[in-house]
């Protein structure tokens, strides 16, 4: 099984790859591929349950294959019926698609975004039988229908050309930099950083969270892989393990925020932007620090007031490891961020150069020996870490294809907008604050990319209305797409790193939300501070917009936690002193 499992994943890297150099493959060929090459992940390779339950799994997989294959085959005549479905047997491959992309989306991920897909589906159905300004006409079932699952929307639209094209390559690099030497570099490197001061076993979390979020760009694979060491680290050291969980769920969350390879949430949001990826890297920079800065003040009063104390010297690795290990991750990053920073390659091709230099350090470890088996093992874990990534992005993108392509086709998008900016009227902050809640209730039961993408789409006209810049309302909603994953009652992050920690969640996400407390403003200060995000305009200016930021983020987090004589009013003025930092001043 598992060397059909490295096949399969070798077909699925290689495919990917190849679509960087193929040119323009027709959308209804490559797109098809893509969610062909997820399917035996979902359904055969990693299927559970009992034998009736895995057969069952087989045949909806099965299904789901020859659909997939029956759109690559009729492309050329399904573009001449401009979605719109012919005879019974579309009727049934239509019907088919859309079963398998719920299912597939069920098994792979929360119950919950295939519901809301099911309900979009509802609406568009059934939406005549609502009467006012929320209902439509009934729609032609077999445009309806066509238009999501044989036309270049929907199934097939733009959101399934930017995960098989953008996002896959991105998620390649990540997985083979993991499958060789980097994650030693990630954790000597962030003890050398952070391991001497206060509560330093938590700091040289929050480093190398970071550190591991410049492949990742998964708040839960950074929580399940650097949390296994880290947690037990803090626990074995006195920490309480709802601290020690806190701090994971927290610097993890970060991950998706963290140049170079962010989560797939910021590939959307160049698409959507017309910008390239590499604008978003440059926005997101200062973001994405200040975001561990947070997360570092939060630690370092919580040391205070746990009396927490850093690495003992010996604990400490020399600076002659660090510098071993390190080029494990910074040659392949150094290399992304180069050719991006100084040739027109596109995002995709600096990658794929990556890529080959990710590939060959494989066969070497941090002592410099060589060794070719080991590069055959570590390879084929890369595959199947890339295949299994690409398919679980791809099971997220399907389910929030469905409600985009409901919403477009509806209307109901523009009714939502409507709502909004009826209710805020000209007040761009509740119009804002709405934003915001909509964002973390939706990301509290959907993955980050698929509440960004939902809520980008209905507040994001909005916004715009109203006068913010279309990159800050993305990053606005993105923002708070991805602390969901931190705030009660559904917040995945927080349970694996509770997993981990054998402790209650609930209390691990309260203590996260106050170690993070400073993550919630920062939002609003994009919109107050739009220098922050465009450092290549005015690096001056965005460096001041960071620095005040910043000190208004530590004052912030000294005042939730607290310790220190005098508290209550210490606490206040600490309080207000932050508040004032971030809202004064605009930059």
């Amino acid at each position: 099984m598992r060397v059909l499992a490295i096949a399969i994943a070798a077909a699925s890297v290689a495919f990917h790859v190849w679509l960087i150099f193929s040119g323009l493959l027709p959308n209804l060929v490559s797109r098809p591929l893509h969610l062909l090459l997820a399917l035996p992940w979902i359904f055969f390779l990693d299927a559970e349950g009992s034998r009736r339950a895995r057969w069952i799994a087989a045949a909806t997989g099965s299904v789901g294959i020859i659909a997939c294959l029956a759109v690559i085959a009729g492309r050329e005549r399904l573009l001449d019926q401009y979605g719109s479905l012919v005879g019974p047997w579309q009727f049934v491959l239509a019907l088919a698609l859309i079963a398998v992309a719920l299912e597939m989306g069920r098994r792979a991920i929360k119950p919950i975004l295939p519901a809301v897909a099911l309900a979009a589906l509802a609406y568009g159905l059934l939406g005549d039988a609502i009467p006012g300004h929320w209902g439509h006409d009934p729609p032609p079932l077999d445009s309806f229908l066509g238009t999501l699952t044989i036309a270049e929307g929907g199934l097939w639209g733009e959101l399934t050309g930017i995960s098989a094209t953008t996002v896959a390559p991105f998620l390649i690099l990540g997985a083979l930099v993991a499958a060789g030497d980097a994650g030693e570099g990630f954790i000597a490197l962030s003890k050398r950083i952070g391991g001497r001061y206060r509560a330093g076993s938590a700091k040289v979390e929050v480093v190398a969270s970071a550190l591991y979020g410049t492949i990742s760009g998964s708040a839960s694979a950074n929580a399940a892989s650097t949390g296994s060491i880290t947690i037990p680290n803090m626990i074995r050291m006195g920490y309480p393990p709802r601290f020690a969980a806190a701090v994971e769920a927290v610097a993890s969350s970060g991950g998706q925020i963290m140049p170079p390879v962010m989560g797939a949430g910021a590939f959307l949001m160049a698409e959507m932007l017309r910008v390239s990826y590499a604008d978003i890297m440059v926005a997101a920079l200062l973001p994405a620090f200040l975001f561990f800065v947070a997360a570092w003040a939060g630690c370092h009063a919580y040391g205070h007031r746990l009396g927490l104390p850093g690495l003992p010297e010996d604990d400490l690795p020399a600076w002659a490891h660090v510098g071993r290990t390190a080029p494990f991750f910074l040659a392949p990053f150094g290399t992304l961020v180069g050719l991006l920073a100084t040739t027109d390659m596109t995002p995709q091709y600096a990658c794929l150069v990556a890529i080959a230099v990710a590939t060959a350090l494989l066969a070497i470890d941090h002592r410099g020996r060589f060794d070719l088996r080991r590069f055959g093992t570590r390879l084929a874990q890369a595959l199947l870490d890339a295949a299994r990534q690409i398919a679980m992005i791809a099971a997220v993108i399907v389910c929030a294809a469905i409600v985009v392509g409901v919403l477009q086709t509806t209307g109901l998008g523009v009714k939502v907008t409507s709502a909004i900016l009826g209710v805020a009227g000209d007040r761009i902050w509740l119009a804002l604050a709405l934003t915001a809640l909509a964002c973390i209730v939706l990301g509290m039961e959907v993955p980050t990319t698929a509440a960004f993408v939902i809520c980008i789409s209905v507040a994001g006209p909005a916004l715009a209305k109203l006068g913010v810049p279309a990159l800050d309302a993305h990053m606005f909603v993105f923002w708070y797409a991805l602390l969901s994953t931190i705030t009660p009652p559904v917040c995945g992050t927080v349970y694996i790193a509770a997993g981990i920690a054998r402790t209650p969640w609930l209390p691990v996400a309260w203590t996260a939300m106050r170690l993070g407390v400073g993550l919630f403003v920062l939002p609003p200060a994009f919109i107050l501070n739009p220098a922050l995000l465009r450092p290549d305009e005015s690096l001056v200016l965005a460096l001041a917009a960071a620095l005040k930021i910043g000190i208004g983020i530590v004052l912030l987090s000294r005042s939730v936690i607290g310790h220190g004589p005098g508290e209550p009013l210490r606490r206040l003025a600490l309080g207000l002193a932050g508040g004032a930092f971030i809202v004064m001043f605009p930059v």
